[in-house]
């Protein structure tokens, strides 16, 4: 089958281009806003329906949810391509790492006089066996991100606690790599014996110590996590793509401490080791037990963060919506009520076409929140409060009012007295 290319402004028009995808997604958010906007002014609004705030209302949201599903729909093609294309940007940066390891050797070689040496070969050697791995492991997972799958979270995003223990397994594995490449090169008994040393317990306590304990740090907070969700203490809503913000950020993309200092520390730990193992390439890097334990007490952070993050929402108390010239008045079918609470939109749930997913249960009614749009943004759904209609179909008396998340969590029930 032929693909034309239509260019215009560095633009490609093919249906599976990555560049397609993002300027549909762009447009589709555009146009979006426009309509909000416009609909925020009373723009458009049917003749028909200005008679009536509800049924204009509930129009108004409706048109608003189904321009929030077309961006939905276009921002997750996006993301299924630009995962695609991942497999490959992964490869090529992993080749350019050793490139520029082959560069580093041959300046540091030439600056220092003292020219090429067996372990520049070898660490050359332990380069490009692990590069040759990641690159069979990209593909093998081409669907999946390549070679950044292993510390993609079941959310679609990446996890800050596999990145970490991802980093000091690939140290620890070059490491080794190096030592066997250089142990093959050497003839020397003498010298064969002092590789062999150079992987003596006491010599690599520290780094073996903290590739333990950031392993076992992944493996518990994904469990931590999974537990939490499950239990409904814990809301997750999944990302359209993985984005490298999301080792320092939560889901909503705002800087998370637990997370920032946890990347840092281990950043500049693993920084430390890699310069140790560049000056002594024939043993295993010696971290000071000073460092390692400041790891330790990172990783305590970081888990503590992870405990105490999220909560169940909640609803605190339901009260009639009044406009400026009501009277005061009992809840009435075809009244508005104010949900206020807390953790009514879940991290990462801030798109429309997700607060377009939460639901109050009226009684045995299920009512779908509507969005109410205002100049950038909405004033309802918020946060700690969420406004919708009594339906006529709510049977006066004592009803339980309950809140259901776009994360499919549910709040504690609220009791409120309908009359006739």
């Amino acid at each position: 089958m032929s693909r034309q290319h239509a260019h215009s402004h560095s633009r490609c028009a093919c249906d599976d281009c990555p560049n397609s995808a993002r300027e549909g997604y762009r447009r589709a958010l555009d146009a979006f806003l426009r309509r909000r906007d416009e609909l925020a002014d009373g723009q458009g609004v049917p003749a028909g329906l200005a008679h009536s705030q509800s049924a204009s209302r509930q129009w108004v949201s409706d048109e608003l949810t189904e321009s929030a599903r077309t961006v939905a729909d276009r921002g997750r093609d996006e993301g299924q391509v630009w995962v695609a294309r991942l497999w490959k940007r992964t490869v090529i940066a992993v080749w350019s790492a050793v490139g520029a390891l082959l560069l580093g050797q041959l300046v540091t070689a030439l600056a220092s006089g003292s020219g090429w040496s067996l372990a520049r070969t070898a660490a050359l050697v332990a380069a490009v066996v692990a590069a040759g791995a990641l690159s069979v492991a990209a593909w093998l997972h081409r669907a999946r991100g390549g070679a950044l799958a292993p510390v993609i979270g079941e959310d679609n995003r990446l996890s800050t606690s596999r990145v970490v223990a991802a980093s000091w397994v690939l140290l620890a594995v070059f490491a080794v790599l190096l030592l066997a490449a250089e142990l093959a090169g050497t003839s020397g008994a003498g010298d064969r014996r002092v590789l062999l040393e150079g992987l003596d317990l006491s010599r690599a306590a520290g780094v073996l110590t903290v590739l333990a304990l950031t392993c076992g740090v992944a493996v518990v907070a994904r469990r931590v996590v999974a537990v939490r969700v499950q239990g409904r203490r814990l809301q997750k809503v999944r990302a359209d793509r993985p984005r490298a913000s999301d080792v320092l950020t939560d889901d909503g993309g705002k800087g998370s401490f637990s997370d920032v200092q946890y990347a840092l520390v281990n950043a500049v730990a693993v920084t430390f080791a890699a310069v140790r193992l560049t000056r002594r390439p024939d043993e295993l890097p010696d971290l000071p037990w000073g460092l390692a334990l400041l790891v330790v007490v990172s990783a305590a952070t970081y888990l503590a963060g992870k405990y105490a993050e999220g909560g169940r929402p909640v609803v605190l108390s339901v009260v009639r919506a009044r406009e400026i010239g009501d009277l005061h008045a009992p809840i009435r079918t075809g009244d508005d009520i104010e949900i206020r609470g807390a953790g009514f939109i879940p991290p990462g749930a801030g798109a429309p076409d997700r607060l377009a997913r939460m639901v109050v249960r009226i009684g045995t009614v299920h009512v779908h929140v509507p969005l109410i749009p205002v100049a950038g943004g909405f004033t309802s759904p918020e946060d700690a409060t969420v406004t919708v209609p009594v339906p006529v179909e709510v049977e006066p008396g004592r009803v339980e009012v309950q809140v259901v998340t776009a994360a499919g969590v549910e709040t504690n029930r609220y009791p409120i007295d309908v009359v006739d």
